[in-house]
């Protein structure tokens, strides 16, 4: 199964399709990628069976790969065909053993779309302009990475960073506010590595130009590493007026020892001073827990920068080896310690999260109602209000509910 297992060619008849994808931003983008082109080619999405399904996978864990696979399988049992791309498609073997119909196309992004577009073929009349529907929009201005962080696979199956053109993130950007999106997503796998040297362009001149161009009421960063927090990133987030109060840094460890054995380019002591100046932003953050030489006293660590850096969400990563990484081989904190550490950092992460919604209480902000009853406020916090699915609302926080921020129309 790989990128030569093509042929279904459907050219001339319209096809029906579905698009899932698992994992992180940048596997949305890619696997809304897939969807554009098949829409731009005059073929139906539809839900549940269909004859073409795209299932775009994530390797970040052991869990994610087994997840991808489950996917894939169901998909099999209602669709003639199934495409499988994205970051798992790249491991050797992950999906050896499936149904004949699911078919690997070991790529990402554009690459694994326009194959699967080839594949299916196009209609003589096609759309012109197919919307993604949602009320944001993710722009991917950069992929891969060139770091080797000892527990992470993603250099492995997505190559080295690479940035697009200005040029051409400008004008998807305004592309996609033209189409009705009023938020603006910046995503890639390691953000701050965006440039174009011939252009002139690093990740604070992006921002500021993106944030300028009309018809963007709102933009986010996907994910910030520390080392980039400079004082002109900065800078270019306090002066943009459009730029949301929200920014995730991932923190993966509050302990040094363990940050030099992950091979992270920082110490706790860095990530707490470049996180300070970020006193309006609600900071969210990544952590692995179990990572290997991981004790007690580390763990707590991690508990103790956690509340020190203002965090109030933590996503949490039970640790485990990945394929071709420093630490394939390396699997030394037991599993019932890795939950029960899991459990812990979860339930101090609801906590942070309960003090900055009570926090919000009395106060009026922007929602963004992506959903019926429910939007998010300018620092991304969640709201839960009656409000036209798409539009932009004044809100007053009036209470908590275990889902979100009570609110009504101010």
């Amino acid at each position: 199964m790989t990128t030569r297992d093509v042929g279904l060619k459907l050219v001339g008849f319209m096809a029906t399709f579905s698009v899932r994808f698992l994992g992180c931003k940048v596997s949305f983008v890619d696997a809304q990628l897939s969807r554009e082109r098949l829409l731009g080619d005059g073929h139906e999405e539809r839900e549940g069976a269909a004859e073409v399904a795209v299932v775009n996978t994530c390797c970040v864990t052991h869990e994610a790969v087994s997840k991808s696979r489950q996917a894939a399988a169901r998909a099999a049992r209602t669709h003639r065909r199934v495409y499988v791309t994205g970051c798992a498609s790249n491991l050797d073997g992950a999906f050896e053993g499936l149904p004949e119909n699911v078919h690997v196309v070991a790529q990402t992004g554009a690459d694994a779309a326009a194959t699967i577009a080839g594949d299916v073929g196009a209609l003589a009349c096609v759309q012109s302009e197919p919307r993604l529907g949602r009320t944001r929009a993710f722009v991917k201005i950069q992929d891969g990475c060139s770091f080797s962080c000892a527990f992470c696979v993603i250099p492995l199956v997505r190559g080295g960073t690479r940035s697009r053109r200005a040029e051409m993130i400008l004008a998807e950007v305004r592309r996609r506010t033209a189409q009705g999106h009023r938020e603006i997503v910046l995503t890639g796998v390691n953000l701050g590595c965006f440039r174009d040297r011939e252009a002139g362009y690093t990740l604070p001149r992006l921002i500021r130009e993106v944030g300028a161009i009309p018809g963007v009421e709102r933009l986010r960063l996907s994910s910030i590493e520390v080392n980039h927090v400079t004082g002109e990133l900065v800078s270019a987030l306090e002066e943009t007026e459009t730029v949301s109060a929200h920014l995730h840094v991932p923190l993966q460890s509050g302990d040094d020892r363990l940050l030099g054995a992950m091979r992270r380019r920082y110490r706790v002591e860095q990530y707490l001073a470049r996180v300070a100046p970020l006193v309006r932003f609600n900071l969210t953050t990544d952590v692995i827990v179990g990572f290997p030489g991981e004790d007690d006293a580390a763990f707590e660590r991690t508990l103790e920068v956690v509340r020190a850096a203002g965090i109030t969400k933590v996503h949490v990563f039970p640790y485990s080896p990945r394929p071709g990484t420093a630490t394939a081989a390396d699997d030394t904190v037991p599993e019932a310690v890795k939950r029960e550490r899991s459990a812990r950092l979860r339930s101090l992460s609801d906590e942070l999260c309960r003090k900055r919604w009570q926090s919000r209480v009395g106060t009026i902000d922007r929602v963004l109602v992506d959903r019926p009853g429910r939007g998010y406020a300018d620092d991304y916090t969640p709201w839960l209000l009656d409000a036209p699915v798409g539009e932009l609302v004044l809100a007053r926080a009036l209470g908590l509910s275990e889902e979100g921020i009570l609110a009504a129309a101010a």
